[in-house]
């Protein structure tokens, strides 16, 4: 009889202790996975307050300026519980790692994510900027773009950002303002020469991921093609 129960009791514990394993991962991945019934379960939402206010849309207000694919993020709090029961786990708002916003809201309001992994080291990459007193441009990949010297900043190696489309590591560029932004040109051009899209040079042709990933390409500057159909950045017009 004593067997039996330091059996069971084994069995508990180990249950227990797996239990204790296994859910801080399940628990991360709930928080960073673009689950697709998450996106389905807000777009839903969002168009049921829609279609119940007026045409008004659930977000929040940004200055005009703000990154177009930043814009309009979406408001939780007009949402939940009336619209849905909860707000999804991998929302920024709940300790997630996406915030989500809103796109094309003219025409087609369409729920997107955007990776605030990557917001946090350009917020990083700004503080050593502060620190350091001005910013080491290298040579210009573009109108107005440039490498960084990461050396001159304070690190060992160049920074990359893991691609949300693609096993790719992705580079970092600053503009002659200041700022910094993810390079996404391997992604683009990898879409160009396997897809083969009708794209035209001067055409902002980032929606080649907007349009078809749920991760929008945030905090990045617009892209077109040259006559060789390659990546290049988008001239602004002066």
């Amino acid at each position: 009889m004593k067997s039996v129960s330091k059996g069971i009791l084994l069995i508990a514990i180990v249950s227990v202790l797996l239990s204790g394993c296994m859910y801080p991962g399940d628990e991360q991945a709930t928080r960073e996975n673009p689950y697709e019934e998450q996106l389905q379960s807000v777009q839903k939402a969002v168009e049921s307050y829609q279609s119940n206010n007026g045409g008004l849309l659930p977000i929040k207000t940004r200055e005009q300026e703000t990154d177009l694919y930043i814009k309009y993020p979406v408001e939780f709090s007009k949402l939940a519980p009336a619209y849905m029961e909860k707000i999804p786990s991998n929302a920024y708002e709940v300790g997630g790692i996406y915030q989500y916003v809103l796109t094309d809201v003219e025409e087609n309001p369409t729920v997107k994510l955007v990776d605030l992994r990557v917001a946090e080291r350009i917020r990083e990459l700004n503080l050593r900027k502060q620190v350091n007193g001005k910013l080491p441009f290298k040579e210009a990949v573009g109108d107005n773009v440039y490498e960084i010297d990461f050396k001159k900043m304070g690190y060992e190696e160049p920074i990359h950002i893991p691609s949300p489309y693609s096993d790719a590591q992705l580079p970092l560029v600053v503009g002659g303002d200041g700022n910094f932004y993810i390079d996404y040109s391997i992604d683009l051009g990898r879409i160009i020469e396997n897809e083969k899209p009708d794209i035209k040079p001067g055409e902002d042709i980032r929606h080649l991921l907007s349009d078809d990933y749920p991760i929008l390409p945030a905090y990045s500057l617009p892209y077109t093609v040259n006559e060789q159909n390659e990546v290049i950045f988008l001239r602004k017009n002066k």
